[in-house]
């Protein structure tokens, strides 16, 4: 029997994304994002607050990066979701961490995390009831030791964070326990 839990956030698992911009004198910031995913075959959307200091710098840029954030970087992805960069002026420096201009879009990409998309703003979604940043993503670099023998990421190689809103905890990804478009087969073709 089910109990009722209340209002809950009850999508598991989130994406621990980290959202890279420059501000209008090149200073970059970084924000870490759980509400976002992907919307289509090239596109990405971030629901972010308009007030944001990633939302006001990708209004000037129009340009981003998305990043996963992976276990060997959690402390670092977490101060990005707790500061922010319209009260902290040294968010990014404050990390010892290393930007590198992105050569498709007006975006950083943050070397320590090991898988980075380069998008281009498409739009901002701005309703009474949501704000969000569609971008388009223009390319996708990953560091050599996150790929399989193929040139494909492994998931088990990057160890990229989830965000499990029911406890506020983090996990790691894990096992493959199937292949998808191939589980359901036997039920599809069932009265064929």
């Amino acid at each position: 029997m089910k109990k009722d839990l209340g209002l809950l956030q009850a999508v598991y698992p989130m994406p621990v994304l980290m959202i890279g911009t420059y501000d209008e004198y090149g200073k970059p910031n970084v924000m870490n994002v759980a509400w976002g995913q992907i919307a289509d075959m090239d596109k990405v959307i971030l629901f972010i607050g308009e007030g944001k200091k990633t939302w006001l710098n990708i209004e000037k840029s129009k340009a981003f990066t998305v990043a996963l954030a992976d276990e060997a970087h959690m402390d670092v992805a977490d101060f990005f979701g707790i500061a922010s960069g319209n009260k902290i002026d040294d968010k990014f420096r404050r990390t010892g961490y290393h930007e590198a201009p992105s050569d498709k879009v007006n975006a950083p990409i943050i070397e320590e995390f090991p898988l980075v998309m380069e998008c281009e703003l498409i739009e901002f979604l701005k309703t009474e009831s949501i704000s969000a940043v569609i971008g388009k993503i223009v390319n996708v670099k990953a560091e050599e030791s996150v790929l399989d023998e193929n040139g494909k990421v492994d998931p088990k190689r990057l160890h990229a964070l989830m965000f499990d809103s029911f406890q506020s905890g983090y996990y790691t990804t894990g096992e493959k326990i199937g292949q998808a478009w191939n589980e359901g087969i036997p039920l599809y073709k069932q009265g064929q």
